[in-house]
Parts: structure tokens; sequence; C-alpha cells
């Protein structure tokens, strides 16, 4: 929301292995870029609001390496998911999903945790087990082909 992260966790094991420092600076600058590219659009969404109805921004950053897929919240707090190019999970359709889903474990286990502090790191055993059970779901589906 603030450019912070609070939270950060390689989902596959060819993610990068680059510390937590590099994870802040990396959070805080897209937190930037996203902001710079809703005033500096040229084209204005209703109220500029995108179709989830939080503000406009970047969604996608596409290079020849990775996909970088964001979800804004209403609230303003970003999730963010990078994949491989052509890969199972690239497609537009279910990187929205998983942020989706990863959002819904957010609001059903970090919020509702009474001892989270909003905008602190999540430290939250049921917000991580969900992450283990999707990603294990994701996993076997892109095993089986991607159905």
């Amino acid at each position: 929301k603030s450019g912070g992260l609070v939270y950060n966790r390689a989902l596959s094991s060819k993610a990068p292995h680059i510390g937590t420092n590099e994870w802040l600076r990396i959070g805080s600058t897209f937190h930037s870029l996203h902001a710079i590219a809703a005033e500096a659009s040229p084209l204005r969404l209703p109220g500029n609001r995108n179709a989830a109805g939080a503000d406009d921004g970047i969604e996608e950053i596409q290079a020849e390496g990775m996909v970088l897929r964001c979800l804004q919240t209403r609230t303003g707090i970003k999730f963010v998911i990078t994949a491989e190019p052509g890969g199972a999970t690239a497609g537009d359709n279910t990187l929205d999903a998983v942020l989706r889903e990863i959002y819904v474990l957010y609001t059903d286990c970090a919020l509702k945790d009474p001892f989270y502090e909003l905008e602190m790191p999540i430290r939250c055993e049921l917000f991580t087990q969900g992450l283990d059970a999707l990603i294990q779901r994701m996993e076997k589906t892109i095993a089986r082909g991607g159905r």
C-alpha cells in the first residue's frame, strides 16, 4: 500500500535467491512505477479505476525471461507474482486466479488474525499453510499439463 513489503516467498525452485533488502527495494520500486504509470497513462479508465475497482496502474509486465502480474485491491494493497513466459502458469487467467486466491487467503487468514497489524510483515501460520496448499495444487495442475 505504501511501498512496503509485507510478505515474499519463492513459489518455485527456479525463483531467484535474493535477500530481504533486495526484495524490499524491488517492492518499493514496483510501487513507485505503479503510481507513476497511473498518473502518466494517456488513457484514463472511468474514475481512474480498473475492473476490480482499484486504482489504475501496471497490471502486467512481460519480459523475455518472466511475466509479472499485479492485483491491486480496492484498499491499495498490491499482490505481485512472477512466472516463466509461455509456461503453464503464465496465462493471464491462471495468474489472475492465483493472485485472487492469495488475496482470499490474505483476507481470510491474515486480516482475521487478531494479532496481525496492517502493513506489518505477515506471520500467520494459517496464511502460510493456505499458500502451501495453493502451491501444491498449482504444481499438480502443471504436472497434468495445465488442465
